[in-house]
C-alpha cells in the first residue's frame, strides 16, 4: 500500500465530522508510541512551551545520572541514547528556540559529566556536531534571541 500525499490526507481529513476525527486520531495514537507521545504533546503541552522544555531537562538530566560510566563505549551508548531521545521530543516542537535550549542545555549537561568528553576522540565529537547544529539554528532566530544564546554558545565553545 502506498501512503497518499499530506496534502491528499489534508483533504479527506477536511471532509470528516468531528467524531470520525478523534476516531481516527484514537486509532492512530494505538499504533505507535511516537503519534502517542506527539498527541500528548499536542493536547496538553503545547500551550505551555516553557514547562515542556522543563520536563524535557529533567528527563535529560535523568539520562546523564543513569549512564554507565565504566568505560567511553558504554558512555557514548548512553550519550547516544539521550540524544535521539532529546530530538524526538525537539520534533514535537515546531518551535527553533525549543531546539535551540535543548540542545545546549545537553552540551552543558555533557561538559558536567564525569570522566570528562574530552578525553575520547568520538564523544569531542558528538560535541562539536551538536555545537554545529545550535549555530544554524541561532542564525535562524530573531536577533534579540541569537544575541541571548551567543553568550550560552561562547559558554560551550570554552
Amino acid at each position: 500500500m502506498k501512503a497518499a500525499s499530506v496534502r491528499e490526507l489534508k483533504k479527506e481529513l477536511q471532509e470528516k465530522s468531528p467524531q470520525e476525527l478523534v476516531e481516527l486520531c484514537l486509532r492512530l495514537s494505538k499504533f505507535k508510541k511516537d503519534n502517542k507521545e506527539l498527541l500528548t504533546y499536542l493536547l496538553y503541552e503545547s500551550e505551555n512551551e516553557e514547562g515542556y522544555i522543563a520536563a524535557v531537562k529533567t528527563d535529560i538530566e535523568e539520562g546523564f545520572q543513569e549512564i554507565n560510566r565504566s568505560n567511553y563505549y558504554l558512555i557514548k551508548k548512553g550519550l547516544r541514547k539521550i540524544l535521539r531521545i532529546t530530538k524526538k521530543q525537539i520534533r514535537y516542537s515546531v518551535k527553533k528556540e525549543t531546539e535551540v535550549e535543548l540542545l545546549i542545555f545537553f552540551c552543558l549537561e555533557m561538559r558536567k559529566m564525569e570522566p570528562t568528553f574530552t578525553r575520547s576522540t568520538l564523544l569531542r565529537n558528538m560535541y562539536s556536531q551538536q555545537l554545529k547544529l545550535i549555530e544554524r539554528r541561532v542564525e535562524g532566530l530573531h536577533e534579540d534571541l541569537q544575541f541571548d544564546y551567543a553568550k550560552d554558545l561562547e559558554i560551550l565553545k570554552r
